[in-house]
């Protein structure tokens, strides 16, 4: 796959979602049959590793098996893919990288090390030596709110300033203010945001999405995506039912009930339907029970008809 320029990282892009079996291990077939769906689905590209892929929790020999079968499936049909080397370990990232690069991605995400927030020079060294490994394959950051260090707008321009070229970000997005800041000071980063957030983003200025949406239904997300370039109007309706849908019954699993962000990604899947991943997630992390997918997708069935014709 030949790397991806910043301005060519754009639109839906979906997570690979992992299958866990009773007995903990990867189900590599029923992943399989996940990628090929999302291939069929023509989303903009896929990623592999982020949160809803339990980068976290896999082991070197996990992590290799994932991504080299994504690897060989995208490449094959020439699908864009990013390779997730993120880890809380900065010396696992780097490996992670290094190895990634064999499977010629179109570009790889990292996160900042986390078990203590860094300052800016250390993040800066950090980012320095990734990029270093990465060699022509663009670096994309991925900086979720639950990260330790929470990265503004100028802390992007004064990486930028020191030397370090990302060619992405992902972030949570925020108003008008955030947006001009963002993009004014960072001209040459492709912005992600969170999906359920897109149409709004895309008409401040965002580029695209590592998309929740895309966790409820892949190809129906790139639907909308793809409306919010003809029709924004239509988008934004859109978009006001699906974060409707989110505040009265995703959002309430996390601040309720305690479950993690990975949680309702799998619950999300298990309403559309449209992969055999299941909800359950690796130990120790507890998941949302499948008898409680049925009432979710009576709900989202009655506010976004459009996952489900």
């Amino acid at each position: 796959m030949i790397p991806l320029r910043a301005r060519e990282i754009r639109g839906n892009w979906a997570t690979l979602i992992l299958p866990v079996n009773e007995d903990e291990s990867i189900d590599l077939t029923r992943l399989a049959e996940e990628i090929d769906q999302l291939i069929v689905m023509r989303v903009d590209g896929i990623y592999s590793n982020g949160t809803a892929g339990e980068f976290y929790n896999q082991t070197e020999q996990e992590f290799d098996a994932v991504n080299a079968l994504l690897a060989e499936k995208c490449n094959k049909a020439g699908m864009p893919f990013q390779v997730g080397c993120s880890h809380m370990s900065p010396q696992v990232s780097l490996e992670r990288l290094k190895r990634s690069l064999d499977w010629e991605p179109s570009a790889v995400q990292v996160i900042l090390p986390d078990w203590f927030p860094p300052s800016m020079e250390e993040i800066i060294a950090y980012l320095r030596v990734m990029q270093q490994a990465a060699g022509p394959v663009p670096l994309v950051l991925y900086n979720p709110p639950h990260a330790k260090k929470r990265l503004t707008p100028a802390d992007f321009k004064a990486i930028r300033e020191a030397g370090v070229t990302l060619a992405g970000c992902k972030l949570p997005g925020g108003d008008e203010s955030w947006y001009r800041n963002m993009l004014g000071l960072n001209p040459e980063l492709s912005v992600f945001i969170p999906g359920h957030h897109l149409a709004t983003g895309v008409q401040r200025g965002a580029h695209g999405a590592y998309s929740n949406v895309a966790c409820l239904h892949p190809g129906v997300a790139q639907q909308w995506y793809n409306t919010m370039l003809v029709n924004m109007p239509v988008a934004l309706e859109l978009e006001a039912r699906i974060q409707q849908f989110m505040t009265e019954h995703i959002v309430p699993y996390i601040t309720q009930q305690g479950y993690s962000n990975q949680a309702v990604d799998k619950l999300l899947a298990a309403v559309g339907g449209w992969a055999n991943v299941g909800t359950r997630l690796r130990w120790p992390y507890r998941w949302v029970p499948e008898k409680e997918v049925a009432a979710v997708r009576q709900a989202c069935q009655n506010l976004l008809p459009e996952f489900f014709e």
